[in-house]
């Protein structure tokens, strides 16, 4: 076989259709069940996101209540899962703690070997209303706080920030939050998404198949993307005394001896988009409203000089991540944190793949070019 026939990485390779999302190359805009994504964030909640991405249509008032309410009346800290939580070293990643605890949620799950339609639906709920209660206790105890109960008067947005902080977030925090999750919840066939269909297509449950997209999700050239952005942000230092000028300065110039090295830099490229990722604009208009609502103008100075000196150099875009990123700083979010942010996010993405896998399932069962030693045998 050629080696131009073998396509590293899936490349360019088409598996199987989806009705959940698509990039439109002629607007180059992300649609969520035809919607476009930057529509949804402007007029939807999260939650009718989540409601959209599973049903693959938004809900009219009835539905979105009822819906809301199964959400609400699963946000609490399983305590067998705060229990096993805090087996785990602090030492250790967030993202294995979110790894961990959906296994131990799917393994206490009632219907954890039912994957019918209508008990993969109530996973899904369950699984994406218990997550922010994880993730923010996980916050909580690596800096020696006890669990925040949650509240069922708050949206989905507004109680994950009450749970991770203990107190009640501005509007304009809120409506940031929840911006960012509707932005990460879906994109199509990407790394995780994928891992979570194929164990789906072996007949695996479905927090088996969450599990392993975690995993995937994990790594920096995928989600872990946005925690990188902000180590890059550190390492060149952020200095709350500095105007925009001056940091927009010192990030061109680290940028410029950082490509000369021929480092790689997190939060830039993107292998769908060819012409930036459509989600950016959004993010940053959020990101924007962060920046003046905390005063730190010296963010965005570090924001700018880098992605100008990428765009000088190598015309490469930002993606999601880079915006992403610096917003859940300026919140009070640990780095560490903002992968399983976009966790508790795509959930709803990967659960709703995982749907549609089961409804239409093959075995996906790639092959290989052999390129190792001929036959040969023991002496």
């Amino acid at each position: 076989m050629a080696a131009e026939d073998i396509k590293k990485g899936l490349a360019g390779v088409v598996v199987d259709y989806t009705a959940v999302s698509k990039v439109n190359p002629d607007t180059n805009s992300l649609l969520y069940r035809g919607y476009p994504v930057q529509e949804l964030a402007a007029k939807c909640s999260f939650e009718e996101v989540a409601y959209l991405l599973w049903n693959g249509e938004l809900p009219n008032e009835s539905q979105l209540a009822e819906f809301t309410a199964r959400e609400r009346a699963g946000r609490a800290l399983d305590p067998v899962v705060k229990t096993v939580i805090d087996t785990l070293p602090t030492t250790a990643h967030p993202m294995d703690v979110c790894r961990t605890a959906a296994s131990v949620l799917g393994a206490r799950h009632e219907l954890a070997e039912d994957s019918s339609p209508e008990a993969n639906m109530k996973k899904a709920i369950d699984l994406w209303a218990a997550m922010p209660a994880v993730v923010a206790y996980d916050q909580r105890r690596r800096r020696g706080q006890d669990v925040v109960e949650p509240r069922e008067d708050l949206d989905y947005s507004a109680n994950f920030l009450w749970m991770t902080f203990g107190e009640e977030q501005v509007p304009e925090v809120v409506e940031a939050f929840n911006v960012s999750m509707i932005l990460y919840a879906e994109h199509s066939f990407n790394a995780s998404t994928f891992t979570a269909r194929v164990v789906t297509s072996t007949l695996a449950d479905l927090h088996s198949a969450v599990t392993a997209a975690i995993g995937a999700l994990k790594g920096p050239l995928h989600g872990g993307a946005n925690e990188a952005v902000m180590h890059t942000f550190d390492e060149i230092g952020i200095r709350s005394e500095e105007s925009l000028d001056e940091a927009a300065s010192r990030a061109k110039t680290w940028m410029e001896n950082a490509l000369a090295q021929k480092k790689k830099v997190m939060g830039f490229g993107h292998r769908v988009y060819k012409h930036g990722d459509s989600r950016v604009p959004t993010m940053k208009a959020a990101l924007d409203k962060m920046i003046a609502h905390y005063g730190r103008p010296e963010l965005l100075g570090l924001y700018n000089g880098l992605e100008q000196a990428m765009d000088e150099a190598k015309a490469i875009k930002p993606n999601l991540d880079y915006p992403a990123g610096p917003t859940y700083h300026l919140m009070g979010f640990d780095t560490q944190a903002f992968t399983p942010l976009f966790v508790a996010s795509r959930i709803t993405g990967w659960t709703a793949h995982i749907m549609e896998q089961v409804a239409s399932n093959s075995l996906i069962r790639p092959l290989s070019e052999y390129n190792g030693p001929e036959e040969r045998h023991v002496p």
